[in-house]
């Protein structure tokens, strides 16, 4: 599996400069059968990279772009009035016409742009695999893996998803502006002649299996007793809870959390080749896990407080031995 993952990895850098940390985040929502969120300024490749993955493996992948009127029929489908060819009775009948959700990986194109109407149609999607429309609930493909995007500075004309749909993402990834290296490597490969090109390198079923293998990985008592003590010390009545929590939180992470910890922990050790995730692994994923589950209350957003910064206290104050 370790060689299986290099070499999906190698195939999105051939596109993707820099960006490391991002392209294993997303690989690890493929691998844990989690959705992602990617929030960065425009300009940063948050949809290249996602259409550079959906290249790298024989999967079937749509995109949506989210705007304010988009309806939830656009994505989940809709029954269509039809006539049937040669018939001259005149006869019609409804047939469903599957929206683009039925893809493998879905690109969910600047997903706060859309009214909660139409971002409520992906809930039942990314939860439960189906989808409800014509009073017929209908399975999606297998795999399915919805990777949205959003913008953190346009605020104008957006709808910010509520906490209930957030905590559907498995992990929710902060794109970085490039460094200067990274910025002359993207300048000769998008304005050169020579383009990168993609090969397939994985399908449906090793990716299947795959998640199998992720879910098999020996996990220690210590590591699992860690994961818990860091999702209870983000709740403000824990006793664990730093200072920082306790004053300035409403809400802590959900049960969701310690799940994408332990899962992103055991596909981090696979990256590195390692049989068994350590405490360090799940303090690596720790923010991509409950950044997006971790609600301020009215003062920590009236004093801007960074909610990377109350996961960081909770890390340095749970200790990794008892």
């Amino acid at each position: 599996m370790h060689a299986d993952l290099a070499e999906l990895t190698a195939q999105v850098q051939r596109v993707i400069v820099g960006q490391d940390r991002v392209i294993r985040s997303v690989l690890t929502c493929l691998l844990a059968g989690g959705h992602g969120l990617l929030e960065g300024v425009p300009g940063l490749g948050k949809t290249l990279l996602i259409r550079t993955l959906a290249r790298a493996v024989h999967l079937d992948f749509a995109r949506i772009q989210f705007t304010p009127d988009l309806m939830p029929a656009d994505i989940v489908g809709t029954s269509v009035l039809l006539q049937s060819e040669g018939d001259s009775s005149g006869k019609t009948s409804l047939q469903y016409q599957p929206g683009p959700i039925f893809a493998n990986i879905v690109l969910a194109d600047e997903i706060n742009r859309a009214t909660p109407k139409t971002q409520s149609a992906l809930l039942e999607a990314m939860a439960e695999g189906t989808v409800t429309a014509g009073a017929q609930t209908r399975k999606l493909p297998d795999p399915f893996l919805v990777l949205a995007t959003q913008n953190p500075l346009e605020m104008e004309g957006t709808y910010p998803l509520p906490e209930a749909q957030l905590d559907r993402f498995l992990f929710k990834v902060h794109v970085e502006f490039p460094g200067e290296d990274e910025l002359i490597a993207i300048l000769d490969r998008t304005t050169g002649l020579d383009a990168a090109s993609v090969k397939p390198v994985l399908d449906g079923r090793r990716i299947g299996q795959m998640r199998e293998l992720v879910r098999a990985i020996p996990v220690t008592d210590s590591v699992t007793r860690y994961v818990v003590r860091v999702l209870r010390a983000t709740h403000p009545d824990d006793g664990r809870a730093p200072e920082m929590v306790k004053r300035y939180v409403r809400f802590g992470g959900s049960p969701r959390g310690a799940q994408a910890m332990l899962l992103g922990a055991r596909i981090r050790c696979t990256f590195d080749g390692r049989m068994t995730p350590s405490i360090e692994d799940v303090r690596a994923v720790a923010g991509e896990a409950l950044r997006h589950r971790v609600i301020l209350n009215f003062e920590g957003e009236a004093e801007g407080i960074s909610i990377d910064d109350c996961i960081a206290k909770v890390l340095a104050a749970v200790p990794a031995d008892k």
